[in-house]
């Protein structure tokens, strides 16, 4: 391992995407580069995740299924922002969006609402990394 990468080390990126494919290969992707990673499937986990250990940076999906199990409707994105934004424990921790969403429809929407970047699935990973690097300020930029 790099010193740069060495140095991400202590940062710790969530996951939060109920997607297996898109939550594993950018998981690896981030591990690669020296990022500690966690996982959530939906704003349970999310809250879950945060309380357990409070996290660098978020990436969040805008869509997620109903929750059947429950009976209810599922949190969109927005919405978990929204709720991210009022807890003390995560108001400052940076979200970027990683959607399937038409950007054309959601990006500046997602920017608006206080996301500080938006990628469209597939994601462009070594993007999304210089992204992150420069978000949490490591790398040479």
């Amino acid at each position: 391992m790099n010193q740069e990468s060495s140095a991400r080390r202590q940062k710790t990126i969530l996951i939060v995407d109920d997607d297996p494919v898109i939550t594993k290969t950018t998981s690896v992707k981030l591990k690669s580069h020296g990022y500690d990673v966690m996982e959530a499937r939906d704003a349970s986990e999310t809250l879950a995740a945060i309380r357990k250990t409070r996290p660098h940076l978020i990436l969040l999906d805008l869509s997620f299924p109903p929750d059947v199990a429950h009976g209810t409707v599922g949190w969109n994105g927005f919405q978990i922002m929204t709720w991210l934004q009022r807890l003390e424990q995560a108001r400052d921790i940076p979200i970027v969006i990683i959607s399937g969403s038409d950007p054309a429809k959601y990006k500046d929407r997602c920017l608006a609402a206080g996301a500080s970047a938006y990628f469209h699935k597939p994601i462009a990973h070594e993007e999304l990394l210089k992204t992150i690097d420069q978000i949490l300020g490591e790398g040479a930029g």
